[in-house]
This record gives C-alpha cells, sequence and structure tokens, in this order.
C-alpha cells in the first residue's frame, strides 16, 4: 500500500500530539531519562578512573587548569606584567682563577686530538686551508689587529666561538646592557709566529695551543660598543661590567663539556681551547 505526502504528515503530527500528551500526563518520564543519562556518565568516569591511575587524572587535570602562554595571567621570565623588560641581575663568577684554572698541559691534550696539524710558517698555512674555516669577519664578534696570528680556527673551534659571541649578546639584552662585541686577540699561530711571541709574551710556549687551530684568546679588558653612527649616543658600560657578564657566559660553557678556559692576568684574556 502506498502512503501519500499527506497521509505521511498526518500521522507524524499524531505522533507528536499523542507524546506532548503523554509528557503532559505523566512528567516524571522525561525525568528517569536525564537520571539515566547521568547514571551513564558517572559509570563512564567511573570506567575511566578504574582504567587509569588517579594520580594520573589528577595530573592531567592540573595541566588543563594551568594558564596557557596568551592568556592574561600567564607569568614570563622575560617581560613583567606591565609589559616592560625584565632585568637580570650580573653574578660574575665568586674567582676568575679557580673558575678558568685550566692550564696549557690540559689544553694541550684536546688541541692534539682535535686540531689541525701545526704549521711552520704563514706560506704553509695558506695551502692547510681547506682544514679550516675562516673567521676574520662575523657579527658577534671583533677580530683585533693580529701580528701574530691568522684569522683561521677548526669547525668546532669557529663554532664555539660564534656560540659565546651569540651568548654574550643575548646576555647583555637580558640584563639591560647596550650591546658589545668580544674581542679576538690571537687565533692560529704558524711555528715561526710562536718563535717570535716568545720574545715579549712570557706565556708563549713552544708547543702552544694556537698551533693546532683549536685555541683562540678572548680580551676582558676590552670590548667593541655597537652603535649606530646616526643615531643617539649609547650609554657607556664599564669594562668591569662587561668582563663579569662575559665570565658567566664562559662559565657555562665551561660546565657543559664545551671548552677549557684559562685566565691569563699578565696578558688580559681568556685563554680557550675547544673540547
Amino acid at each position: 500500500m502506498k502512503i501519500s505526502k499527506k497521509r505521511y504528515l498526518q500521522g507524524f503530527a499524531f505522533c507528536v500530539i499523542i507524546l506532548g500528551i503523554v509528557r503532559s500526563i505523566f512528567p516524571g518520564v522525561a525525568g528517569n531519562i536525564a537520571l539515566t543519562e547521568n547514571s551513564t556518565s558517572k559509570d563512564s568516569a567511573d570506567l575511566i578512573r578504574q582504567k587509569y591511575d588517579v594520580q594520573e587524572l589528577d595530573t592531567l587535570q592540573g595541566f588543563n587548569n594551568q594558564p596557557r602562554g596568551n592568556t592574561p595571567n600567564a607569568k614570563s621570565k622575560f617581560f613583567k606584567t606591565d609589559g616592560s623588560l625584565v632585568k637580570n641581575r650580573i653574578y660574575s663568577v665568586r674567582s676568575f682563577e679557580k673558575a678558568f684554572p685550566d692550564q696549557n698541559d690540559v689544553q694541550l691534550i684536546a688541541a692534539g686530538h682535535l686540531g689541525v696539524k701545526p704549521v711552520s710558517n704563514r706560506t704553509e698555512a695558506e695551502s692547510r686551508k681547506s682544514e679550516l674555516v675562516y673567521v676574520g669577519s662575523n657579527p658577534y664578534f671583533y677580530i683585533d689587529r693580529l701580528n701574530n696570528s691568522i684569522p683561521y680556527l677548526v669547525p668546532a673551534a669557529s663554532n664555539l666561538l660564534q656560540d659565546i659571541g651569540v651568548n654574550f649578546f643575548d646576555s647583555l639584552q637580558m640584563k639591560g646592557i647596550p650591546l658589545h662585541k668580544i674581542i679576538i686577540t690571537s687565533v692560529l699561530r704558524s711555528q715561526d709566529d710562536v718563535k717570535k711571541l716568545r720574545g715579549h709574551n712570557g706565556n708563549a710556549t713552544e708547543n702552544s695551543c694556537h698551533l693546532y687551530g683549536t685555541t683562540f684568546d678572548v680580551s676582558y679588558n676590552r670590548y667593541q660598543t655597537i652603535a649606530d653612527p646616526a643615531g643617539p649616543l649609547r650609554r657607556k658600560v664599564r669594562n668591569d661590567s662587561l668582563k663579569w657578564v662575559l665570565s658567566e657566559v664562559l662559565n657555562d660553557l665551561r660546565n657543559q663539556n664545551r671548552c677549557y678556559i684559562k685566565y691569563e692576568v699578565k696578558q688580559g684574556c681568556f685563554h680557550i681551547t675547544t673540547r
């Protein structure tokens, strides 16, 4: 028997009316349905707690209740609540001699293991550039005028020097100090350079770590100020303050087993060898 569209709509309307009358006469029917749904939800929650450890659920719940990074109440270690930068304190190290005690014999082992074969003169050094990285130009540090060395290092030492420069920039920024570049005073030396240097530098040794391209010297008494020539004058910063910040950076890298460092008193530099 084929049912027409009109008959179908009439039947549907009749069912709706009947259900409405039943609910009006017996209102408890709807309440029983809601109670059944609540009971089902409660049973489901019990099953979940039986399946998973209660402590894990509490941990997840605590994580969900934590403020997200884009919420107004989320705390930041870089900015204050008013939006201004947080200026971290300068801590330095307790003692430069104790924090950076690595003598030449210790650094020499690492230099011999990671470095290139020592070159006799500048001419031989020119033929060994395929083993070395040029470090004479870099936005994060400044190479001083070199009289007894050439601006080349092995890749590991080049990466270390780059990280020191970057970390020094980051630390200055976090402490609210105008940016300065560290100054590199010595890098790769030839055997001829070492002989000449020993005539007026008591710290220079015949078997120098600088021969292997793994070692460089960073001045702690001089820094290059970064400023826009056409911009406003930068406030002056004491070299001692910059030295303290640099010592923090170097101490972190040394504690990460990235390098050996000797605090040179007479030469006014940190003597650093990659490891």
